[in-house]
């Protein structure tokens, strides 16, 4: 039974391992000691199936706002759901946090990915032009709103 728990240092091996299947360019070690042991803005879960990490996803908590730095499933563990999963604890804790909104940037060509966050009310609302490093590709940039934002416009 997969389980979606808060990541810990004992969880970085593994994430590592999902990191290297899903990426081209993976974040590394130090990268996930850093999110895990003193960024006061990271929140991070990781999905388990039993001790084996599966996929993983991270947020940073910036003011108001949530960053989604990065969500992957192992390639074994796709299509059974645990993205969702991941999304929707992402957006649990944002809501507990009281943000009015996250974000996330995805590549153009990631159609799966875009569709599993539009299933959860992301919208796109812009581009960022050769923003991945290792293809030069371009990124959609992402966002979905909370209700506690509705009005916070007018405010401004």
């Amino acid at each position: 039974m997969i389980k979606i728990v808060p990541m810990t240092q004992e969880h970085i091996e593994g994430v590592l391992e999902v990191e290297e299947l899903c990426f081209h360019i993976p974040w590394t070690r130090e990268d996930f000691e850093r999110e895990v042991n003193s960024n006061a803005m990271a929140i991070y879960r990781v999905a388990v199936d039993g001790e084996k990490v599966v996929g993983h996803a991270g947020m940073w908590h910036v003011v108001t706002e949530g960053h989604i730095t990065n969500v992957a499933v192992h390639p074994d563990y796709r299509r059974q759901g645990i993205g969702d999963m991941l999304i929707q604890e992402m957006i649990k804790c944002a809501e507990e946090k009281e943000m009015i909104g996250i974000t996330l940037e995805v590549r153009i060509s990631n159609a799966p990915a875009q569709k599993l966050y539009t299933k959860y009310g992301f919208k796109p609302e812009g581009f960022r032009k050769n923003y991945y490093a290792d293809t030069k590709e371009d990124a959609v940039i992402m966002w979905k709103y909370f209700p506690i934002y509705e009005g916070y416009e007018d405010t401004l």
